[in-house]
């Protein structure tokens, strides 16, 4: 026991030992290192530490020059530079490592990765999908995939966004809800062909409403819903089917009153369809007392002002004026009654609501200062539009446009 004890008193300051030496010998090498970096590293670190991005460049490619193994040094430089919009420069940079056969697979990925982002932010749209295309089989098979998307959907190339989005799935098991309207795309698309192919139509809408239905609790989407009942009533316009076109407006303006505007006029148009116009008046009259909205307000008024006359119509935009103020809404409601004068009508004098006040006049008043409020807004990039629509045209998102006008929201 005592010879035990012993040697552990004898091992212990060897131990010691040779953790000190070792340490020294790590700390020599360190400092061997740091001085054989030149000192334009460190300049340019300190450059990208006070975000003078034009100094720390420049001292960067100085040590890239004198050091060629500088990998991470060129990710680094290349990275910068596409940040400074100097597209063509970043390009070179991350081609330049390509080009190098002895770099290993983990650093070709991450440099073939790099140069898809150069020319995805340089517009090279066919460049960019080869480039993402090539790193699918790698760990940056996830981000390749979303930018594909991307390219496919700047593109309006539904089908492959499509794929894409089934090749994502089976890498990365979650929702992709713009799958929806990829296929609501294609159904329009086939719409406004001289010939719509009606049964490629249904199954798309029925490829739409098995995405819709995957989709659980919050992530169910109310708009992408809204779409695809407006696309059966299309559907069914086609067919010669008005009831149930109809029965698919009703059901919108039921479970999306705030959607009411954008099928109010294909409902009403429905109704005189099949001789019920004032059926189809009431109904929206009522609707917009529940649901008030200045396309409804501007549809049910000059509906009212068509069938029943000046007066009755006047009165509706007074009272509903009166509960909802709304300079966009006098607008219109001028704008459809210089119509009615410039299309000839006259009406009686106990008609004229405001016989001593020039209506021409009033309106572009008014209209020079809600142009501005007369348009959807995405809630996204704010880009400003006088349609609705389901992708945002500036930044590509998509159900970001409410169905509200500036005003209202």
């Amino acid at each position: 026991m005592v010879d035990y004890e012993a040697w552990w008193l004898i091992l212990i300051p060897i131990l010691f030992g040779l953790g000190w030496i070792a340490a020294r010998v790590d700390v020599r090498q360190m400092m061997s290192e740091t001085r054989q970096l030149p000192d334009s590293y460190f300049k340019g670190l300190n450059f990208l530490l006070n975000e003078d991005h034009d100094k720390a460049i420049d001292a960067f490619v100085e040590v890239a020059k004198l050091d060629t193994e500088t990998i991470e040094l060129h990710f680094a430089l290349g990275s910068l530079f596409r940040r400074r919009g100097e597209i063509e420069r970043a390009i070179r940079v991350h081609q330049s490592l390509l080009s190098r056969a002895d770099l290993p697979k983990n650093d070709r990925d991450h440099a073939q990765h790099e140069l898809a982002q150069d020319f995805f932010k340089a517009g090279m749209f066919d460049r960019a999908e080869e480039a993402y295309k090539a790193v699918l089989d790698s760990s940056y098979a996830v981000p390749a995939n979303r930018a594909l998307i991307r390219i496919y959907e700047a593109e309006h190339d539904w089908p492959k966004a499509i794929e894409a989005v089934r090749h994502l799935h089976t890498i990365l098991d979650e929702p992709i809800p713009q799958l929806i309207h990829y296929h609501c795309e294609l159904v329009q698309q086939s719409m406004q062909s001289k010939q719509p192919d009606v049964n490629y139509i249904n199954e798309e809408l029925k490829k739409a409403e098995q995405a819709l239905l995957k989709q659980q609790g919050e992530l169910r989407s109310n708009a992408a819903a809204v779409r695809i009942a407006i696309l059966r009533s299309k559907l069914m316009k086609i067919q010669g089917d008005s009831l149930a076109e109809r029965k698919y407006l009703e059901g919108i303006m039921a479970n999306a009153p705030e959607y009411a505007g954008l099928v109010a006029a294909d409902l009403l148009a429905n109704y005189k369809t099949g001789q019920q116009a004032e059926a189809g008046l009431d109904l929206l009259k009522q609707h917009y007392l529940n649901h008030p909205s200045l396309d409804l307000f501007k549809i049910v008024f000059s509906e009212l002002r068509a069938q029943q006359g000046a007066a009755p119509a006047w009165h509706f935009a007074s009272e509903s004026l009166r509960l909802h103020p709304s300079l966009l809404g006098l607008d219109k409601l001028l704008e459809v009654e210089l119509k009615a004068a410039a299309d000839g009508e006259k009406p009686n004098a106990s008609d004229r609501v405001l016989p001593d006040v020039e209506l021409s006049l009033l309106h572009k008043m008014i209209h020079k200062h809600t142009q501005r409020l007369d348009r959807y807004s995405c809630s996204s990039c704010g880009f400003e539009a006088r349609v609705f629509y389901w992708q945002c045209p500036g930044c590509n998102m998509w159900e970001t446009y409410q169905p509200k006008k500036l005003e209202e929201m």
